[in-house]
């Protein structure tokens, strides 16, 4: 039976804790190993590894920790297959999703290859008389990062390539769930050339996360689940001093106008909604039809292609959705479909009945029609494949029920009309938008987050938003002595 090790200052350990918890293959039931779960010392030795690393890492040229990142890169290619294994057993995820989301990561890797380019500062000459002015970005110091079970290699090479381009040294606490992933990138980071102590995996749950919230020497905290925890990292984090980006859940829409290709929309949504069994906070888990025609053409047209979707273990090949993560939010969902009955929605797709097999926590793909926005299914993240249609008469009232929302992770609109899709980019109050593009998940350059309650932070997750997050800003103002003007000044410098 597997026993998953905390890595910590380049060495594989079991840590002080005495408690641990299985990790259970969502597909088959089985018990794939045990994962510690740290305690307060197990954190001190973690925070303590990345602390002593600090200096050294972030006083490495931008252009040297590059040629390891390159590395880096190079061996998560090589190792591709490997990863999105330990992924699908963990998760669930089929295969082509699992391999799909490493890319995604490694294409902000990428990213934080070019640091150098991307931490030059601002350099002014002769302010005033014979004063010059630049800034520079520095590293913040030992950044938690606490990510999610549902991309459990993406969201690590998300932030954590970008915090360590940056000269930061990590503590990675992954999810307890989903942990190999995290490990995985992180021996293939130190065969790739990166100092012992930079990148430290953690295990454990509540108490994991509160020491590494509340310890005095982390400087910095990234989280990325559900909002309610979002809420209360963000708010113990900054009790204590650290600055802090915390992305919570969302609940995506879809407005489809009268004019939409609708072929090529119901492909889009299908994907975005039923895609990682809907456990992503950028899946689309609801679809504004505007028009009752239109709302009965995309039903008409989706209703099939639910009930097609290949529903299998990702050791089928063509399986297209897998099962949820476990047994309790299999249940949590479950009842979520139950609700949405009591609430009066009409649920047309029923996939609570589906078998595969006599093992796993599978659910087949649900659609619900003329839902309200009063109804706990609309107002709540379901996180799971459950597709809510809601009927608006005109593009004005689907606009502004979307706004209405207190989620604004990520939207797409779908329509051939150039003005209504510019007026909806501009008007609409969300962070992310997708124009016939239903996922709008940046590329790696560009920077990922959400507004509201999606996202409790100043700045946005990789691109150019997640270097300013790992670093800090400093100027300078210098004069030398041959311009020096004698006496004493009183003043602030000026530019006489």
């Amino acid at each position: 039976m597997t026993k998953y090790p905390h890595l910590i200052d380049g060495v594989e350990v079991s840590g002080k804790s005495q408690k641990s918890q299985p990790i259970i293959n969502p597909s088959t039931e089985q018990i794939l190993g045990y994962v510690p779960l740290a305690n307060q010392e197990d954190v001190n030795q973690a925070v303590r590894a990345a602390l002593d690393a600090f200096p050294l890492w972030a006083d490495t040229p931008p252009a040297v920790r590059a040629k390891i990142l390159f590395k880096w890169r190079q061996l998560i290619d090589d190792h591709l297959d490997e990863l999105a294994h330990l992924i699908s057993s963990e998760h669930g995820k089929s295969k082509v999703e699992a391999v799909g989301s490493i890319q995604r990561g490694a294409d902000v890797l990428e990213f934080a290859c070019g640091i150098p380019s991307a931490l030059k500062g601002e350099f002014s000459s002769n302010v005033g008389r014979q004063v010059d002015s630049y800034s520079i970005r520095q590293p913040v110091g030992v950044v938690a990062t606490i990510t999610p079970f549902n991309f459990p290699a993406m969201i690590p090479l998300w932030i954590g390539s970008v915090a360590i381009a940056c000269g930061n040294t990590i503590v990675l606490k992954p999810s307890e769930r989903t942990p190999s992933a995290a490990l995985f990138l992180a021996k293939l980071a130190l065969k790739a050339g990166l100092p012992k102590g930079v990148l430290n995996i953690l295990h454990g749950a509540k108490d994991a996360v509160n020491g590494l919230l509340t310890h005095p020497n982390v400087a910095a905290v990234s989280f990325v689940g559900q909002t309610s925890t979002a809420k209360y990292v963000q708010e113990t984090a900054i009790a204590h001093g650290k600055r802090v980006q915390a992305f919570g859940g969302a609940k995506n829409h879809a407005l489809v106008m009268p004019d939409a290709d609708m072929d090529s929309t119901v492909d889009a949504i299908l994907g975005a909604a039923y895609g990682s069994a809907g456990e992503r906070c950028m899946a689309i888990s609801v679809a504004v039809a505007v028009g009752d025609k239109t709302a009965d053409t995309l039903i008409e047209k989706l209703s099939p292609k639910i009930k097609a979707l290949k529903i299998d273990a990702p050791t089928n090949a063509d399986a297209e959705m897998g099962p949820l993560i476990t047994k309790e939010h299999h249940a949590k969902v479950h009842a979520f479909i139950d609700t949405g009955i009591k609430e009066g929605a009409a649920l047309l797709i029923d996939g609570r009945d589906l078998c595969v097999g006599k093992t796993g926590y599978f659910l087949g793909g649900c659609l619900f029609d003329h839902v309200k926005t009063d109804m706990e299914i609309y107002q709540n993240e379901i996180f799971g494949p459950v597709l809510c249609i809601v009927r608006v008469q005109s593009y004005e009232e689907g606009l502004n029920l979307i706004n209405n929302h207190a989620y604004a992770n990520g939207v797409a609109i779908f329509t051939r009309d150039g003005d209504s899709a510019r007026d909806f980019c501009h008007r609409i109050q969300v962070g992310m938008v997708g124009v016939n593009v239903p996922i709008p998940v940046p590329v790696g350059f560009h920077s990922f987050g959400g507004w509201k309650d999606s996202v409790f932070a100043d700045h946005g997750m990789h691109g150019m938003e997640g270097v300013r997050f790992f670093t800090k800003l400093k100027t300078i103002t210098s004069r030398w002595p041959s311009g020096i003007r004698q006496g004493v000044e009183f003043s602030l410098p000026t530019v006489e």
